[in-house]
This record gives structure tokens, C-alpha cells and sequence, in this order.
């Protein structure tokens, strides 16, 4: 269990959380393992067997403090909140950003320079690990030109002009991935990014674990009472999570892309686990998609300095801290949105 944002996470399975005074209590097999005053507290966030004692949720509903209930895995379940709740208020002030251009593109500038940066630093890794295995040159000359974007996107243009940019920047990044895959190579070879439906067994790979990430970032976004639907980079569309995947851009190079060239250059997922329609489509077999699932839930349990909170968090909590920090900037709270930036 982890407090970061004053927030709360309990992912220890079989915990129970109880009301002791003016304090909530946390306890394994009986035993008290943490105590909180609730002034302390802004939210509680349950992973998995976690259970709630009623008088503490009724005690946390009374004091402003949020419970929200999720899988071990992380997909929202549930949010109990008390009758006089900030949700309301931070959903209209996440509507009147996104309809007020120059905000839209402040926070699309952050989310990019987030995105821009650790496409980057995915290239500088791969040269510092694999610079003898691939075209180290092309691969440092891209690296150069992503960083001459990140300086374009603080000359504060418009939306569009932004979305440019990051069409060029993800265009040069994918150029060169191909570059970044040493082992297996008659299996996984990538020319571009392509979806709906991914034509290659790396497209397909790339698209199942962008899948489980935005997934993931709509649970917490949910969590903290922001709109999933409502994003600033991608607009409104029926049915898409336009502020997750707004979200999702800055953790797509850092956790999906090395997590895809991981297990390709370990030769933990092999070309054999990956099968082609008649319509040209790519398809991921059951094995493969266990294999992939387990190694994505195993990614998310390793520890990382947040560079903005100074603190080790574990990945699978980034998404719950990011999505508090763009609540807190939409409150007014930061100033600006502190995109997550792998170093």
C-alpha cells in the first residue's frame, strides 16, 4: 500500500479497511499495517480483495473522501462518494477546457512533449543496449530530429498545428523501430504502423498492449471523477475514450513499445503464436495473449522515480498518478499539466 497525491492505494490482497476515531485503518490477517488520519486522505483507491468495513465508507463519504473499487488488474468497478462531491465541479471544468481552444492546446502540448520526449529516450535506450546489432547512426540522427519537435511544441501554436507535429514525430519514430527489433527478424519485421487491422505480427502486438494500456488509464481517470469521453488532444467521438487516449500517448513509447520489442528481441512471444486471415488481418493466438498479459501485469509491478513527485511509484500506479495531477491542474491546483517524462 502506497500514499501518493494524498491518495491512498491498497493493493495488498486480502486487506481490510476499517474506522477507528477520526482515523481509517488498514489491516493484513488482523494486523493494523497503516494509520491515517482522514483529514489526510483525499481518496482511497481498492485493488483487487480489498474490502471496506460500511462505517468507514459512510465516515470517508461524510469527510469528502472518495473509495473507488478496481480489479487486481486494474479495470474500474465501482466509486463511493458522499452526497457533496468536487466530481461535478472538475467534470465542468474539464468540459470548459476542452471547448476553450487555447487551453485545448496548452494541455496537447504537454501530453506531446511527454510523448515526443520518451519516443526519444526509447531510441537513446536501444543505441546505449543494441548499438553494435543496429543502424546506429539513422537510429541517433531520428533521436536528434524528435528532440529539434520537442522544441517546436513550446512555440505555442494552435491544435492542428500541434497534430502535425506529432503526425511528423511518430512517422520518424516508426521509421527507425524496425531498427530497434534485433532478434527473430523473419518473423518481426515492421515497415509502418498499421491497425483495424494491424497487417504484421509487431503491428498486432502493438496494438493488443495499447489495448490493455488505455483500458488501464480509463479506469483511473474514472477513478479520480474525471470524464474519460472528454479529451483535449484527441476531440469527442461516440464511444471513444478521448481523454484516455490523450493520456495514453505519453505511456505508449515507455511501457508499450520497449514491452513489445522486449519480449520480440527475448524471443518470448514467436511468430508462430501470431496467424494470418484470409483478409490479411494478423491475429494473436490464446497463448501468445496469455503470454503478453502476464508480462504486462509483471511490467506494471516494477518501481520507478516519478519525475515530478520525486517518489518511487510502481508503473501499474503511474496512470492513477498522472490522472490526479491533470484533475489537480484542471482545478487550478498546477499550473500546467506535469506530463510523465521516462529519463
Amino acid at each position: 500500500m502506497k500514499k501518493h497525491l494524498n491518495t491512498l492505494f491498497v493493493t495488498t490482497q486480502g486487506a481490510y479497511l476499517a474506522k477507528e476515531g477520526e482515523t481509517i485503518v488498514v489491516k493484513v490477517e488482523k494486523e493494523i499495517r497503516l494509520r491515517l488520519p482522514v483529514h489526510t486522505i483525499g481518496g482511497i483507491v481498492c485493488f483487487g480483495n480489498v474490502s471496506c468495513s460500511p462505517f468507514l465508507m459512510g465516515f470517508c463519504a461524510e469527510n469528502g473522501v472518495g473509495v473507488s473499487f478496481l480489479t487486481e488488474r486494474g479495470r474500474f468497478l465501482a466509486r463511493v462518494q458522499g452526497p457533496v462531491s468536487g466530481n461535478v465541479l472538475l467534470r465542468r471544468e474539464q468540459y470548459r477546457r476542452a471547448d476553450d481552444p487555447q487551453a485545448t492546446a496548452g494541455i496537447a502540448r504537454t501530453v506531446l512533449t511527454g510523448k515526443i520526449a520518451n519516443s526519444r529516450t526509447v531510441l537513446q535506450r536501444a543505441l546505449r543496449d543494441h548499438a553494435d546489432k543496429l543502424a546506429a547512426e539513422e537510429v541517433s540522427f531520428t533521436a536528434k530530429r524528435l528532440g529539434n519537435y520537442i522544441d517546436l511544441l513550446n512555440q505555442g501554436q494552435s491544435l492542428d498545428v500541434l497534430r502535425g507535429w506529432e503526425g511528423d514525430a511518430a512517422h520518424l519514430y516508426f521509421g527507425v523501430f524496425d531498427h530497434l527489433i534485433v532478434a527473430q527478424k523473419e518473423s518481426f519485421s515492421f515497415q509502418e504502423r498499421n491497425r483495424r487491422p494491424p497487417l504484421d505480427n509487431v503491428n498486432a502486438l502493438l496494438s493488443f498492449i495499447y489495448t490493455l494500456l488505455v483500458h488501464d488509464i480509463r479506469s483511473a481517470l474514472e477513478t479520480v471523477g474525471l470524464d474519460p469521453a472528454v479529451g483535449f488532444l484527441h476531440r469527442d467521438r461516440p464511444g471513444r475514450p478521448s481523454l484516455a487516449l490523450d493520456m495514453m500517448e505519453e505511456f505508449r513509447p515507455f511501457l508499450a513499445d520497449r514491452l513489445a520489442l522486449s519480449l520480440i528481441n527475448r524471443q518470448q512471444v514467436q511468430g508462430k503464436g501470431f496467424q494470418k486471415s484470409e483478409s490479411g488481418a494478423v491475429l494473436m493466438m490464446d497463448e501468445t495473449r496469455k503470454t503478453v498479459l502476464v508480462a504486462y501485469q509483471e511490467r506494471k509491478q516494477e518501481e520507478i522515480l516519478h519525475p515530478f513527485l520525486d517518489e518511487k511509484v510502481t508503473i501499474g500506479l503511474l496512470f492513477h498518478t498522472q490522472a490526479l495531477l491533470m484533475a489537480r491542474h484542471l482545478r487550478g491546483d498546477l499550473d500546467g499539466y506535469p506530463p510523465f517524462i521516462w529519463k
